[in-house]
């Protein structure tokens, strides 16, 4: 955090109000203790977010002080950027990618810090701590650098951006591990509630308006929890009675899918979470 202060002129940090982005909001607040966090909190809104997870990102930057910027995939339909999907398995999230990067366009972030890790996907596995991204804000594997003994290399060219992955090393349990150590607060959804449902391919889905059903999908009520918080249309339940931080470290031990199992976005192809990167993704 305090490399990006220093190397980059305007920075910001990549929220989603997940529990990844929630760690490096505090990761932040200690590295620049007791003053405030020096460069503000970015939220994409797909318009197609749990409200629980809205509701805690107003919460957390009453408590922090944090700056917030939101920019709205709605705008960029509006503005004919993109196309709303349809079909089945319509989703906003790959559509946030567009948004995103007018937003990086519109306030010259030079630094964009996000909250992924190695172990969700293989296709973060290929990142490094400073991801460069070209003019356009696009990801080639092959031109990012060696990143020895923890030297980061912060000088790009002008357009140039770097995505800064400050935990890529953590893994799930490294995450939960901290949020118990730090007595941090997290949206419900992680945590087990009844929720209106349905079933889709053999996995828990949350029933809302946002999702295009068909007649055999019944929403029923079922008790679940979440691993990962995307947009409602993509990101699927797991069936759990967790309801305490020491609860939910015992279900990830005994795990045999990683979170990422549990987001349809991912499924698309075998490439598709490398592809959205390539063209500017998170």
């Amino acid at each position: 955090m305090r490399e990006v202060a220093a190397q980059f002129e305007k920075p910001a940090l990549l929220f989603s109000g997940g529990k990844d982005s929630i760690t490096l909001v505090r990761l932040a607040q200690k590295a620049f203790w007791p003053g405030k966090i020096p460069f503000p909190l970015v939220h994409v809104d797909t318009g197609h977010n749990f409200p629980e997870t809205i509701a805690f990102r107003d919460w957390l930057v009453k408590q922090t002080g944090a700056e917030l910027i939101v920019r709205y995939v709605q705008d960029s339909i509006d503005a004919g950027k993109v196309k709303e999907e349809t079909g089945k398995y319509a989703s906003r999230n790959v559509l946030q990618t567009v948004t995103l990067l007018d937003t990086i366009e519109e306030f010259k972030f030079d630094a964009c810090i996000g909250g992924a890790r190695r172990d969700e996907e293989k296709a973060r596995a290929k990142e490094r701590i400073f991801s460069v991204r070209d003019d356009f804000g696009q990801w080639d594997p092959k031109k990012q650098r060696p990143e020895l003994f923890d030297l980061l290399n912060g000088k790009i060219n002008i357009g140039e951006n770097v995505r800064v992955f400050p935990i890529s090393n953590w893994t799930e349990l490294d995450v939960w591990t901290y949020i118990k150590e730090e007595n941090m607060a997290i949206p419900s959804i992680y945590y087990t509630h009844k929720r209106e449902v349905i079933e889709r391919d053999g996995m828990i889905w949350p029933y809302s308006d946002f999702l295009n059903t068909s007649e055999d999908e019944v929403p029923f009520e079922e008790i679940v929890r979440f691993r990962t918080v995307g947009d409602m249309t993509c990101t699927a339940a797991v069936a759990s009675t967790a309801n305490h931080v020491d609860d939910i470290i015992r279900e990830i031990l005994a795990a045999k899918i990683s979170e990422r199992g549990a987001r349809m976005d991912d499924k698309r192809s075998e490439a598709a979470m490398e592809q959205r990167k390539k063209e500017g993704y998170f």
